[in-house]
């Protein structure tokens, strides 16, 4: 399976949007990620945030998504601008999809299960509920590798006690259909299929917020 998320390699801070939430006050989700968080190739209105926080105001759950995806970053990056994302966007809930980069660039795995788990911990210290977005790499890689690699989600989601998404790009990875020229990068519509594919996390994650909050926006 193809789960690559190359393209655009700085590593600039996001320039995060904040679509409208309407007249009720919202709570904040920050995607986190790299250029299959940001929506690589597309429009963000067509990324796969943008179309979560569509979804869950058409249910009645009254969240702001904030995209703060940037292409081509490993989670070396996405470790180095945390502090960033958590003070300066203050989410409730993070959905965090980091690493993939890391294993198409032969990064060594313990160093990317090491940036995740300080970013993990570093989240949960804060009280914000996490969703880990699990990542495979193409057999190319090497058996070794890519069993290294694997392990890493499962793993610090239960030491760290978080929601995982076992395959983020789950029925898009592979699928001509669902992705751009490249192979790689999700269209409009393979974005589609990962907010089916995540949603039920997401609701998962609203109810362990509003649970520990004592905010209560179930329609």
């Amino acid at each position: 399976m193809v789960c690559g998320c190359g393209g655009d390699t700085r590593e600039t801070e996001a320039e995060a949007t904040t679509p409208a939430a309407g007249a009720v006050q919202a709570e904040t989700i920050v995607a986190v990620g790299d250029s299959l968080t940001a929506g690589y190739g597309l429009a963000e209105t067509s990324a796969y945030p943008a179309l979560l926080e569509k979804k869950l105001m058409l249910n009645n759950y009254p969240y702001k998504v904030i995209n703060a995806g940037i292409s081509g970053e490993t989670s070396s990056g996405t470790l180095s601008r945390l502090e960033w994302v958590t003070g300066t966007l203050s989410p409730g809930i993070v959905i965090l999809e980091t690493g993939a980069n890391d294993g198409l660039r032969g990064i060594d795995p313990a160093l990317t299960r090491r940036n995740i788990d300080a970013i993990l911990t570093s989240l949960k210290q804060r009280g914000i509920v996490v969703l880990l977005a699990g990542m495979q790499l193409p057999p190319n890689l090497g058996p070794e590798y890519t069993r290294s690699f694997s392990r890493i989600y499962p793993e610090l989601a239960k030491k760290h006690k978080v929601i995982l998404i076992p395959f983020f790009l789950k029925d898009v990875a592979g699928e001509s259909g669902l992705n751009q020229s490249d192979g790689i990068h999700p269209t409009a519509r393979g974005y589609e299929k990962v907010v089916e594919t995540i949603y039920p996390y997401v609701l998962q994650a609203i109810t362990e917020f509003e649970d520990g909050s004592g905010r209560t926006t179930k329609p």
